[in-house]
Parts: C-alpha cells; structure tokens; sequence
C-alpha cells in the first residue's frame, strides 16, 4: 500500500493487510505526537475484529499429502480445525485404523477430491463439540466412523454426525478402531455382496491380513469351508488359528492346483481377492460352476482386463464392490456395524491388532504394510495419546 500525508488516518487503522515496510511508511507520515506503539496496539485490535469469523479456528497435528508417491510423502504437519456446522461434529481421535485403500490414495491409484489431503477412512474418538441442531451425539461420546469422509490421519477432525456410530462400552477404542472399516466390509462380503450359507466353500486370497482375517473368522461361524492363501508359514498359522480348514502358502505351491485338489476338481462358491493383478485369473479359475468372483483390492495392482468370454466359460459373476454403495444410508450404515458390533462382542469375531504406531509414523507404517512385514490390524494412536 502506497502511503503519502494525505492518506487518511483512520484508513491506515482499518487496513488489516499492512504489510512491515509500510509500517515504516506510517510511523513517517503520522504525526509525531501520536505514540507508534499506540498504533500498533490499535492495529492489532483491528486485525482481531477483521478475523473474527475464523476465531474459534485452532491447530492440530495431521498427515498431509501435497503430492503422489511413496511412504515418504506422507508429511506430519499443523492444520487448522474449526467449529463444527448444521449437521456436523468434531471429534478428537483415540485410535485411527490403517487400512490398504490409504495407501490407494497416496499413490494415485484412487483420487483425493483435492491436494494436499488428510488420508485415513477410518478413526475411534471422543466427541468434543457437535454443529447447531445435532441430536443423537453429544461432547463425551464415543463415535466410530469408516469410511467417506477422508481425513482420519488427524488428532481431530469434522465429521458428519450421521456417518458416525456409537461404540458399545464393551468393545475397547483400538478394537473399535482396528476393525470397522475391515469388519464392515467382511460383513457386506459375506452377508449381502455374495450370501455364505452352510456347505459352501469360499476362498480367502491374503487370509492374514486385516479384511481376510475376519473373513476367515466368519466364514468358518457361517458354516463354510475356509481355503486361504498366505505368503509365510507365521502367517499359515495365524490363518488356521483365524478358521482357515485349508491354507496355501501361495510362494511353496500353486494355489489354484492346490484348490482344484481340495475340492476334488469342483472349484468354489465364491473367491474373495484383494490381491487383484497377482491373483485375478488365477482366482477365475478356482470358482466351479456359477461361481462368483469379488474383486475388493487390488494390493498387487490393478487386474488386467476381462474379456466377457472368460466369464462365459462357466457361467461366472464377476463383482467390485465399495464399502460405501453398501452402507449409503443411515440404516444401512447401522445394521452393518450392529453385526459386526454384536459379533465381536459374542466372540465370533477377534480382532487381531498385531502392530500399533504412533500417527506422526505413518510413513514407516505404510512402508511395513506395503512390504508384508505387517498381519491382521495396523493402528495409528495420536501423539500424546
């Protein structure tokens, strides 16, 4: 701002957006006998009353994201949080689960809306302030959320009251946190995307990681017989512990020559892969007759395309399901999270949370996850927490 004798004082006052050189100016051009700390002093006034809109904004530690690519990406860094609007809550994380799709998403394979971004879809917190007209939630409240809105790697954030659910006093904040996102999606799985009854048999590509493990769990308490496929002997073992009936360390022998002999040539119901490009056609090939193929992950990469001939063979469903089209309501969103709720607390369901990190190491996290040094649940807990 240019400043000469005949710029009005009280325009000066008022200018929220003086910069250090054109302080120098004023204290040229005012008159000697007004103090040059009184006017600093009325000009401080004056940018808090010019900011008072975003007043109640405070900062918080958070992973940010400002461009693709590695681990290394992942940045611990201040953000600023608000007040909670119509329909909103804010909500201080205790617990945060890590889960494939972050990974996704910093690397690009899945779009954030806008950069940089807060990764994360899922978190177990307290509520500390709810927006105008809540009802329902309230300050004190334990909430869990998975899914939409991306933002969880955060010590707070805003959340859409409706997308949070309450957390049974019974069920522990990291356990709540290690397996909504995964426990949800088992339950869509194996409860509406492909129906297990008794006397099916289903396979489990990556049983031992987070999604597979309860898969396995409920499976098994289904009625079914569980195949699973792992990479190391430690975590043949965790997967038999888990219900596998039958589990193939897929590096020692050829998964889909080992299904073919345990089922005596037939194949199986249904084949849940989060695998994707590694085990695609592979797992193709174990489904018998009318068998459905779910493709939920692709941890490996994307899976080539199908040609529709290959489905034709034997009559195969092929599907790719997303967690939120299967909790898009709130009453879908509450019946998901009651079963998964309910049979965790009746002990169908044991959440395995094998490795914790503090959230400030999300990079080194993500780096064990990608590299299969990590089984069952990761967590993040909150510095300080």
């Amino acid at each position: 701002m240019a400043l000469s004798k005949s710029t009005p004082f009280h325009h000066l006052l008022h200018n929220s957006s003086l910069s250090a050189s054109s302080l120098h100016q004023l204290q040229r051009v005012i008159p000697k006998s007004i103090p040059f700390a009184l006017i600093i002093k009325n000009r401080a006034e004056t940018r808090l009353l010019c900011a008072s809109p975003t007043a109640a904004l405070k900062m918080v530690k958070a992973i940010r994201v400002h461009e693709h690519g590695g681990p290394e990406v992942l940045k611990w860094e201040d953000v600023e949080i608000g007040e909670p609007k119509d329909g909103e809550i804010r909500v201080k994380n205790k617990a945060i689960g890590l889960n494939f799709i972050d990974v996704y998403f910093r690397k690009g394979v899945y779009k954030a809306s806008a950069m940089p971004f807060t990764p994360g879809m899922e978190a177990v917190g307290v509520v500390t302030a709810v927006g105008p007209g809540i009802t329902g939630r309230k300050v004190g409240d334990l909430v869990a959320y998975a899914g939409n809105p991306m933002g969880a790697y955060a010590e707070e954030q805003i959340l859409p009251a409706e997308k949070v659910v309450p957390v049974p006093p019974s069920i522990d904040p990291t356990v709540a946190a290690s397996i909504m996102l995964k426990g949800m999606t088992a339950q869509f799985l194996l409860r509406r995307c492909f129906k297990v009854e008794p006397g099916h048999t289903v396979l489990v590509q990556a049983a031992a990681g987070g999604v597979g493990s309860l898969l396995c769990q409920w499976a098994k308490a289904l009625g079914a017989t569980v195949i699973g496929t792992v990479s190391t002997k430690e975590k043949a073992a965790q997967a038999k512990d888990d219900g596998c009936h039958h589990v193939i360390i897929y590096k020692e022998e050829d998964f889909v020559t080992r299904v073919n002999e345990i089922t005596s040539g037939e194949g199986v119901e249904v084949v849940y892969d989060s695998v994707g490009k590694d085990t695609f056609e592979g797992s193709l090939a174990c489904l018998k007759l009318r068998g459905c193929m779910v493709n939920f992950g692709q941890s490996s990469g994307t899976p080539d395309p199908v040609p529709l001939s290959a489905l034709a063979v034997k009559s195969l469903f092929l599907t790719r399901p997303s967690l939120m089209q299967y909790t898009a309501t709130r009453e879908e969103l509450l019946e998901t999270a009651g079963e998964l709720f309910a049979n965790v607390a009746s002990g169908v369901l044991k959440a395995r949370v094998n490795h914790t990190y503090s959230l400030s190491q999300a990079a080194q996290a993500h780096a064990d996850l990608e590299s299969r040094k990590t089984s069952g649940s990761v967590i993040l807990i909150p510095d300080g927490c």
